[in-house]
């Protein structure tokens, strides 16, 4: 009797196990695919024969759709997040008599923080649903299949230039962000008679605040992101279910995608 219960326990705990197991596979599998296909396209970025004509008239449509098409989303936030943090830190530090944390306090907010996750957050919206839902009906339709019975490897045709296209929007539109941020809190700070510097020696303290590493580490970090919001949107394209239509697949592919800014960002600022 003792013998037969032991034996129940251990198939109950073998099921237990098994179904841990499957849980535990359907999670990962998706980052473990991401990582793979990351590596795949960084070797493949860096062949020069990669990049024949298909694959680079594919690399300026996605630059045009991604820094082009965000643009105008990327300026209007930055004008109102000069309005809302820059100027709003530069009067009350003004009236507090602390004008010199003025830099440190917007390259700790603004530079390191704020630009990284809004300008991933535009990419995502603006481009990578886009993205998400032009391959999931690719892989759908099964224009996959004719692809690779054509002898053309989709990933180099379709994720390795959105992939580089994505990455340097994300830096290009970062970097138009913040000029665009500190420019219009500056004036707004003007308006007000916070700040009696000029636009010159203003950026200059902020540009004096920021040390050697955030000059390396806020490239690299929005160029991960930008390639993060693509490969995370060509991915669940690709791998979209018989049971998936676009309805389903632009709910998962955002949110994978803000879970790949998140974490981006909350690496980088840990190894700063």
């Amino acid at each position: 009797m003792s013998g037969h219960m032991e034996h129940s326990a251990f198939i109950w705990v073998g099921h237990a196990l098994a179904a841990i197991g499957r849980v535990g596979r359907r999670r990962t599998s998706f980052l473990l695919m991401l990582t793979a296909l990351s590596w795949g396209v960084l070797l493949d970025a860096q062949r020069p024969r990669s990049w024949r004509r298909p694959v680079r008239s594919e690399f300026r449509r996605a630059l045009r759709q991604s820094a082009g098409g965000g643009l105008a989303t990327a300026l209007v936030t930055a004008g109102l997040t000069g309005l809302a943090l820059v100027s709003q830190a530069l009067y009350w530090l003004g009236l507090a008599g602390q004008q010199e944390l003025e830099g440190s306090l917007l390259v700790t907010v603004l530079v390191r923080e704020l630009t990284p996750l809004l300008i991933g957050m535009i990419l995502l919206g603006r481009s990578g649903t886009v993205t998400v839902a032009e391959l999931g009906v690719l892989h759908l339709g099964g224009q996959m299949r004719v692809l690779d019975a054509q002898g053309i490897d989709p990933v180099l045709l379709l994720v390795l230039p959105r992939t580089v296209a994505y990455a340097i929007s994300s830096f290009t539109l970062g970097v138009l962000f913040i000029v665009s941020a500190l420019v219009v809190g500056f004036v707004a700070s003007s308006l007000l008679g916070a700040i009696q510097d000029s636009l010159w020696l203003f950026l200059d303290h902020v540009l004096s605040a920021m040390r050697v590493l955030d000059f390396a580490i806020f490239p690299v970090k929005m160029v991960c992101i930008g390639a993060l919001v693509s490969l995370t949107a060509c991915l669940t394209g690709l791998t979209a279910g018989s049971g998936d239509d676009t309805g389903r697949l632009l709910p998962r592919g955002f949110v994978r995608g803000v879970l790949a800014i998140m974490l981006t960002s909350l690496l980088f600022s840990l190894a700063a």
